[in-house]
Formats: structure tokens, sequence, C-alpha cells
């Protein structure tokens, strides 16, 4: 039996999953990771625990399974994307934290290139809107402050990556810095059209070409991991952005196909194929995975805050012990009780796009208890993947599309029945949960196989999906477009005049 091991690096975790040729869960191990706020509307890592949290999991994942690192076949990175790492390239040293993707300390270099004309090529370049969110302003950012990594840059000796390029340097001692497609592709540095570095965008955001990474497709063989980590070396066989790879082990490779994953943040992402569709509702274009050598695209819009309003209650408001008892807070009410909670404490994301956004809890009576603003958090989750996907389908039917059909979900968040059951309603289409929910993962897994032959075709992959859950929508259509007016309004009041 083939065994493909596949590492999961997360904003808030480090997972490693071992699956079997079936797509199958045979062990999985998890480690958190700590998250670092040196100043308000800071996030940041440490990179060694990044890389020492990763790799100690996939050794205990390997150990769970009862199997050596010899009866693996291959090995699939997946990651947070944006995050941002400098490193030297002689000693693998980081030169600084990194940098996380809901990070906003980029935000005044993002004004200075709005005020200097530059939105309409970054979009026609990249698919993206000019925010702190990618990583180009992250690398400036370091450039600008780290004592001497402008000039170090300059003479070719710092290396630039996401997590996955930091991931695969450590994994082959150094001997390979590479990305695949869709990871290059959040970098506001890529032209996804073309599929290369962008000279002009380099030149404007003043960040040397010395310090990028090769780019490859998702499904490659990277590299081989020094034999001394895992007991034998291991091919390194597929690498994609967690919402990509998410994306791909859902199985949702034709056009049309969606999926959103409630983790963190939450990512709803749209295939459309080998067409690179332009988004008119605030919505990004983005490289899908690519399991070859063609170019594959999505829709995509962002949620900045999703199940990270969860941690919220937990560790600032203190409202639960763990996070595994909102559900039951929540439904000790039986709605929200009139209370809208817009958990914007990294300003907005997709369709809005408003980074003087701040959090919000409205709706307040004498009458509202703990349960209503659990309720309502829970709640905020649906409302902002609901707003993006009508934006999506909207964008699909101006495209010469249909709209959604239906959804498939995953991440963390989608055990909450509550939720799943409120985004149908919202939605009024089918949610559906699939029996491996760690597709994230399983994505990863997929593209090392397809490189390694574990697996010939798409067709193969499309056949192991199954759902586990289906939600129906039960609302009134009318009440569902009434929650989402009141949400909008809510929205309204967050962002400054």
């Amino acid at each position: 039996m083939s065994f493909i091991l596949a590492l999961d690096q997360g904003t808030s975790s480090s997972r490693s999953i071992v699956f079997d040729g079936a797509g199958r869960v045979v062990a999985q191990a998890q480690r958190e990771l700590r998250q670092r706020f040196p100043q308000p509307g800071w996030v940041e890592h440490d990179p060694m625990e990044i890389w020492r949290s990763q790799l100690d999991t996939a050794r205990q994942a390997l150990a769970q399974a009862g199997i050596a690192a010899r009866d693996v076949k291959t090995l699939g990175i997946a990651n947070q994307r944006e995050t941002t790492l400098l490193w030297e390239r002689t000693t693998g040293r980081p030169i600084h934290h990194a940098i996380v993707w809901q990070d906003r300390r980029g935000e005044p270099l993002c004004a200075q290139l709005r005020a200097r004309g530059l939105e309409a090529l970054v979009s026609e370049r990249t698919g993206l809107v000019v925010d702190s969110y990618f990583s180009a302003t992250k690398i400036r950012w370091l450039l600008d402050n780290v004592p001497g990594a402008r000039e170090a840059a300059q003479r070719g000796e710092l290396a630039f990556g996401t997590v996955d390029t930091w991931l695969l340097w450590q994994l082959t001692g150094g001997r390979v810095h590479a990305t695949d497609a869709s990871n290059a592709s959040r970098s506001m540095l890529y032209d996804i059209a073309r599929q290369r570095w962008d000279e002009d965008l380099l030149a404007a955001l003043d960040i040397p070409a010395s310090l990028l990474p090769q780019v490859h497709a998702s499904s490659h063989h990277f590299g081989d991991t020094d034999a001394a980590l895992l007991g034998v070396s291991l091919p390194v066989c597929g690498m994609a952005g967690d919402q990509q790879a998410a994306l791909f082990g859902q199985a949702c490779v034709a056009p049309g196909m969606a999926k959103n994953t409630y983790g963190t943040g939450c990512f709803l992402l749209m295939h459309t194929g080998n067409r690179l569709l332009r988004s008119r509702n605030g919505l990004l274009s983005t490289a899908a995975a690519q399991p070859g050598a063609a170019a594959q695209y999505a829709l995509e819009g962002s949620v900045f805050v999703g199940g990270a309003v969860v941690q919220w209650l937990r560790d600032g408001l203190q409202s639960i012990r763990a996070s595994s008892e909102v559900q039951a807070l929540a439904e000790s009410v039986p709605d929200s009780g009139g209370v809208m909670f817009v958990p914007a404490f990294t300003g907005l994301g997709a369709p809005y796009w408003r980074a003087d956004a701040r959090g919000a809890i409205l709706g307040l009576t004498r009458g509202s208890t703990a349960g209503h603003v659990a309720r309502a958090a829970i709640e905020s989750i649906a409302f902002q993947s609901a707003a993006l996907l009508q934006a999506m389908s909207r964008d699909a039917q101006e495209g010469g599309g249909a709209p959604v059909s239906e959804l498939r979900v995953d991440g963390g968040a989608c055990v909450n029945d509550l939720l799943m059951q409120f985004q149908a309603d919202l939605l009024g289409i089918p949610v559906l949960r699939p029996r491996v929910t760690e597709t994230t993962a399983l994505g990863a897994a997929y593209l090392a196989g397809l490189a390694a032959g574990v697996w010939q075709v798409l067709d193969e992959l499309a056949s192991q999906w199954q759902a586990e859950r289906v939600f129906t929508p039960t609302m009134d259509r009318d009440r569902a477009q009434e929650l989402m007016a009141r949400w909008e309004r809510a929205v309204r009041q967050t962002v400054a005049a």
C-alpha cells in the first residue's frame, strides 16, 4: 500500500497527516503555534518554531501510523499563505520573525502605492488588490526596518519565502529554494497570466529579484528531504497554498465548483478552469493548484477573522474556557436576540476591503447575554461567507456562467452543525460536508501522489470524494435577505465615515 505524508502548516498550528492510497486518514499529529502580537495590528510567528513543530508532528504521525518513512511514497506541503520570511542563504538563519498574513503593518506602504496610482497595475498583473494582506509589503517592511537587510538582499545573500518555501528549504538542507504557482500568486509580485515574477512590480516596490524562489507547478518533484530528518530521503512532490490545496482536496477541479474553508479566517474559492476571470465584485483572481503544466485559476474571497472570533471569545472575552464549548453556549438561546457581531479585528477583507474597519458588537439590550454574543459570533462567520458567495455568483453570471449551486466545506469550524445550517439558510443552497474534512492536507497529498505516480488522473481523486452530511436550507428566503441586509448595515457602522 502507498502512504503519503502531508504537512499542513497553518496559522494556529502545525499538523502532519498520513494518508493511504484511498485518501483515508491513517494517523495525524498536531501542535499549536504560538501567536505573537508585538504591536496592535501586528502578528508574527517564530520561523524556527514553525519548522520544529512541523518536523515533530511529521515524526509523531509516522509513529502513530506504525510505519517507517521508507513506507512513504512521497511528501506534500500545504501552508498558510502570504506569511513572509527572509533568511540568510548561507546559514538558513531568519533575519526576523515571520510576518503573518493577518499583519497590517504594511498598510502605510499600501496607501503610498494607491496614491501613486498603482492599483490598476497590481490588479491587471496579479489579480489582487493593493492590501497589506499579501507578501509584497511585508518583504518591503523587512528590507526597510531590519538593520542591514536591504544591503544583504542587494548582494544576493537573502532568500524570501512563504511558509512552503521555508519548509522546503529546511527539509532539503538548503538545497532547494522554490515555491508553486498558487503561493507565488499571493505575493502581489507574480504575473498570473504570464506565470512569472513581474519586473514592473518588483521595481515599484524596490524589491530585489534575487530574493525570489523558483516557481513550479503544484504537482512537481521539488526535491528530496535529508535522510537524517525522518530516517530516509523522501521526494517532495506536491506544494500548494492551503486554500488552493483545500479546493483540490475537495475535488473541485472543474469550473463552477466551490468550497469554503472555515479556519482562523474563511476562504471561499470557486474554480474557473483555465480561464482567468476578473472580478467586478471585490473578489480576487488567483492561481488554483496546478497539477500539470497548464495554468489553472480560481476566484477567491477571504474573511480575515472566521474561527478566530471563537478564540477571541475564549481568550479575550473569556466567556468560554475551550473553543469546543461555543456551540453549546450559542444553542442556549434560540437566536442572537438582535445582536450583530462584526469581527473586524484586523479590518475587513473581501468583498469590502476596508482596512480601517474595527470590530463591533451591535444591537445589545439589557436582556443580551453571553449566549446571544456567542451566537452572533458564530453567525458572523456565516454572514461574511454569504457576502462572499453572493459576490462570487454575480461574477460567475456576469462572465456567462451559472451561480454556485452547492458549497463544499472544510476546516475546523465546519464541524459546528449550528454554523453549517445557518450558512445553508443564508445562501439558499446545499452545504456539503465531506467524510474527510482534512481537505487541505488531502489536497497536498493528492498533488504529491499525482507527481509520484500513486494516482494517474484527476478522475481517480474525484471518485474518492464523499459527503458526510448535507445541510439543506430551511429558512424562508425573505427572512434570509432581511438578515443579510441587517448584516450589511452593521458592516457600514464599523468603518470610518
